[in-house]
């Protein structure tokens, strides 16, 4: 395994707000990851969708953000898109607009982890059947070796979320828990 980063997606405000009253310990245990892959020197990588003003990246064919677009502040300005101040990104960690479902999709990440040699990637997240998924579709379509946190990622729907992480996931990535993750740091 090659140099690797901590790709924490979508865990901005309206999103957690959304989300994260299903499971109170979730940004406790994400910042606890967090915590130690800025102290084993890996990179963190937070990963937020927002749009310029006027959402002009948004095409009224793309079913999910036409609406999102007409019905809330998705700006990049707007606090709805900021990352949660429970895990506020520290020196030297990167931050990354995406304008797309996946964290490939509409941003300049590929760039970012190339120019830093990153081959391996450990994903966390909100939702489980968004932007984890489609994530790890495309990295793994990049030739990055992925793992996925499965207890750092959420889904409105517990039943997809099970079935990405013992069915789907499995045949592209390693799926394990945060605390087996952090063991393996060293």
């Amino acid at each position: 395994m090659g140099p690797e980063a901590l790709l924490v997606m979508d865990v901005q405000n309206a999103i957690v707000d959304r989300f994260a009253s299903s499971r109170p310990e979730y940004l406790k245990s994400l910042s606890k990851a967090i915590e130690a892959a800025q102290s084993a020197g890996r990179l963190v990588v937070y990963v937020r969708v927002a749009f310029r003003e006027g959402y002009p990246e948004v095409s009224s064919l793309n079913k999910t953000f036409s609406a999102l677009a007409a019905g809330s502040d998705f700006s990049e300005t707007s606090a709805s898109t900021q990352i949660h101040d429970a895990i506020a990104p520290l020196e030297g960690d990167v931050v990354v607009v995406k304008r797309r479902v996946g964290a490939f999709s509409g941003s300049d990440l590929d760039v970012l982890l190339r120019a830093r040699g990153i081959t391996s990637l450990v994903l966390t997240g909100i939702a489980t059947s968004g932007c984890v998924l489609s994530t790890l579709r495309h990295a793994a379509d990049l030739d990055f070796q992925v793992t996925v946190l499965d207890d750092l990622c959420l889904d409105a729907d517990e039943e997809v979320h099970q079935v990405l992480m013992t069915k789907v996931f499995p045949r592209q990535a390693t799926v394990c828990s945060s605390e087996i993750w952090i063991s393996m740091l060293g």
